[in-house]
């Protein structure tokens, strides 16, 4: 049984790979082949369009890490820990975000004060409320998979439970997909990704407690529908942006994943860790969170005058030091005070009574 504490510095560096995955494609691919950017860069989205895959592997990392955080947690402890991770930067990338558009965004993206005030919750999705910012409809799938974690910390965690847990997913998975359970049951299921979520958790598995047959059963069915089911997505962003997505190319990527992730449970990517790419880990959240619209409003306000690829690079690192920013003086600094004004407060010892 492996120490559960060490932190996975690879991890961190992974991340930050995923988001720029995700940036690239938003800047050089989507943006423009939707009609939003006037900036085009017609022979790097040839592999930029891509990108989007990145969150494919933002979810695995999520399914490894997420488990791995809250094993041995109490549910209190756990949900803290959580709104304390997703809140500061999020309401920080909303309301750059919001001031931005606001200035600058007339004509580009329009927001309203009720949208503004529903994406505060980060639960928008439930009232059928637009996100101020496309990203965000990532974190309504990270929100009902920490649900799931939350159960589990009630229920209390072991393998074997969680494996049961595991199983049972992928079964309703397999049901929604095939029509069994009506398609209301996907809000919980969330079929399009929970592959990607019962694969890093059986990754965790892994790496904390040894290879079994059942988690050797559970990551190729994962591999194999995440597959499937990212083809098919595809087929429909083709549609939506006029261009043709390989499925070869789309097997080789999510196929890769799955393999870096199981690299990382068997430890074999320990000797690439260091402790310098914790800083990128830390950029990766806020990154994701401030890019999107913000660098679509750039891309019409500046792309009549400034040098494409300058305006794309300068862009990336001025994201990127906007990121540091959030995660060094904001997360960094805020994360401690507000881990001790959510967590109860340690009851005082009973004075003893004194001898009459």
């Amino acid at each position: 049984m492996r120490n559960i504490q060490d932190r996975l510095y690879e991890i961190d560096g992974l991340r930050i790979v995923a988001a720029l995955c995700v940036v690239f494609y938003h800047y050089t691919f989507s943006a423009w082949a939707g009609g939003a950017s006037p900036v085009a860069f017609p022979a790097e989205s040839a592999l930029s369009q891509y990108g989007y895959l990145g969150v494919d592997l933002f979810f695995v990392i999520s399914g490894f890490v997420v488990l791995m955080s809250a094993w041995g947690r109490t549910p209190g402890q756990f949900a803290i820990s959580r709104a304390i991770r997703l809140y500061p930067a999020y309401w920080a990338g909303l309301a750059l975000t919001t001031m931005i558009t606001l200035a600058l965004g007339a004509g580009i993206f329009t927001i309203t004060i009720p949208q503004i005030l529903a994406n505060l919750t980060m639960f928008q999705a439930v009232i059928d409320v637009p996100n101020v910012d496309v990203v965000y409809w990532t974190l309504w799938s990270e929100m009902r998979f920490y649900f799931l974690i939350l159960v589990l910390t009630m229920i209390g965690m072991t393998r074997g439970r969680v494996l049961a847990v595991l199983w049972g997913w992928l079964a309703v998975t397999f049901a929604v997909e095939l029509g069994v359970l009506p398609k209301v049951a996907d809000l919980v299921v969330q079929s399009e990704y929970s592959h990607y979520f019962i694969a890093g958790m059986a990754l965790f598995l892994l790496y904390r407690f040894g290879l079994n047959w059942q988690i050797a059963l559970i990551v190729p069915v994962c591999l194999g529908n995440a597959v499937f089911r990212a083809i098919g997505f595809s087929e429909q962003v083709g549609r939506r942006y006029h261009v043709a997505f390989s499925p070869v190319a789309i097997t080789v990527i999510v196929t890769l994943i799955f393999v870096v992730m199981l690299l990382v449970a068997l430890r074999v990517t320990k000797p690439l860790a260091t402790r310098r790419l914790v800083v990128a880990g830390g950029l990766t959240y806020p990154l994701y969170l401030l890019h999107a619209h913000i660098g679509v409003i750039a891309f019409n306000r500046l792309g009549g005058a400034v040098n494409r690829y300058a305006l794309l690079f300068g862009l990336v690192a001025v994201m990127c030091l906007a990121a540091y920013a959030v995660h060094r003086y904001l997360e960094t600094l805020l994360a401690p005070k507000l881990k001790r004004l959510l967590s109860p407060r340690p009851q005082r010892p009973a004075e003893p009574l004194l001898p009459h």
